[in-house]
């Protein structure tokens, strides 16, 4: 049985929306002592400063220090760094996809979801993650050379823990199964927004800019958020893709709410 990793050339990003409220943050927040980070896998290919601006200082209005992390920033190992980095809110600009699994002239897609790196693959590093099925090859498309891409049992075995933490997960398929979402509640997140299925690359960067301005400025709650940004924008033009959030249960709550409860 092969076994290899779909991503389709449209991919991923950020979700917004749209949304009417007054905003009012915490203490911790005006005092600049929490983090927020963009991570931006598509930086070396598909790089778009201008969201980068625009999610900056959408965060940094809010009260953010805005790390970014862009191209061969995002390896392995960072993946393996990432909760215990103190991060209250993260923005994944990253490539995602599920692993599928050939049989013969069937393709299956299994319920595994992984997040690529922009480190190029070769059988002779993370030999126990490989052996482990933690950390796969990947394919962005044809004319790039196979990448590092982990999964959500590696997550699971990352160092540290998240800071009850805010996800925004904007690759493809990135809350189609809920292996990802499920993991990072576990690992000390507090809310986890994916997408449905594959998404176009353009269409989720304005989302994400929308979302990011009603959750951070407009203070909306989360669940508000992310209707009111489907309402305004639709679904992806090319694959109907949808925003989807874990748990449900804080879907009430806004951003500050979860952060800090």
């Amino acid at each position: 049985m092969k076994f290899y990793l779909n991503i389709l050339a449209a991919v991923i990003v950020l979700a917004a929306s749209v949304l009417p409220l007054s905003c009012s943050q915490p203490d911790e927040v005006e005092n600049g002592s929490n983090k927020a980070a963009i991570i931006d896998q598509l930086y070396l290919r598909e790089p778009n400063p201008d969201f980068i601006a625009g999610a900056t200082g959408i965060l940094e209005s809010y009260g953010f220090e805005v790390d970014i992390w862009q191209g061969a920033d995002i390896t392995v190992d960072f993946y393996r760094r990432l909760p215990s980095l103190g991060y209250k809110l993260i923005v994944l600009r990253v490539h995602s996809g599920l692993l599928l699994s050939l049989e013969g002239d069937k393709v299956v897609p299994l319920d595994t979801t992984y997040l690529f790196t922009a480190e190029n693959y070769t059988t002779t590093r993370y030999v126990g993650d490989q052996l482990t099925d933690k950390v796969s090859n990947a394919l962005m498309d044809e004319s790039c050379p196979l990448v590092f891409a982990v999964n959500s049992e590696f997550i699971k075995s990352a160092d540290g823990e998240f800071n009850r933490t805010v996800v925004l997960a904007m690759g493809c398929e990135s809350y189609k199964y809920d292996d990802m979402p499920l993991t990072f509640i576990e690992k000390g997140a507090s809310f986890y927004i994916g997408w449905s299925d594959v998404v176009s690359l353009q269409y989720v960067d304005e989302v994400t800019l929308d979302l990011l301005e009603n959750l951070c400025t407009v203070n909306m709650t989360l669940s508000q958020s992310i209707s009111l940004t489907m309402e305004a924008m639709g679904t992806d033009p090319y694959f109907g893709s949808y925003l989807k959030f874990y748990p449900s249960a804080s879907g009430d709550s806004t951003i500050a709410d979860v952060i800090w409860e």
